[in-house]
């Protein structure tokens, strides 16, 4: 199965694609229209009211950025800390499936997970910026055959 390595920079878009797309989706209500929503909302889970700042820009901001594939990294540690705070404080106590269950959310932090961890890919303004001229300096993710 050798030959599915090539598909990897594919990969690694349709994940920047996916969960860029979702978190701008999320953040989009934040930043044009809810934003007085969301401060009393992390106010009501114990945040200081600053930190709303951080959860709009993330998700909006940020999905920009992570489709693009610029500073992917940085991004998706934020977008990782979102999540985590998501899961902790609102849909932990729902479990993992059915309504408010964490089930989405778990998958959203994975994502970014694995974009923390191996980079945005080739096809990204992040190899570009570094020099890489469309190549990724990283191994591919799966040597097996």
């Amino acid at each position: 199965m050798r030959f599915l390595d090539r598909l990897q920079p594919l990969a690694l878009l349709v994940l920047r694609l996916v969960i860029g797309t979702i978190m701008i989706a999320h953040g989009y209500g934040k930043v044009f229209g809810g934003f007085s929503h969301v401060h009393d909302m992390v106010q009501h889970l114990g945040f200081p009211g600053w930190t709303a700042y951080l959860l709009a820009g993330t998700e909006f901001f940020g999905g920009i950025l992570i489709i693009a594939g610029l500073v992917t990294r940085f991004v998706a540690v934020a977008m990782l800390i979102d999540m985590s705070v998501a899961i902790w404080k609102i849909h932990w106590h729902n479990g993992l499936k059915g309504q408010g269950g964490f089930e989405f959310p778990l998958a959203v932090a994975a994502i970014a997970f694995v974009l923390l961890c191996f980079g945005a890919g080739p096809i990204a303004f992040d190899s570009i910026r570094n020099g890489g001229g469309g190549r990724t300096k990283s191994k591919p993710l799966s040597r097996a055959a």
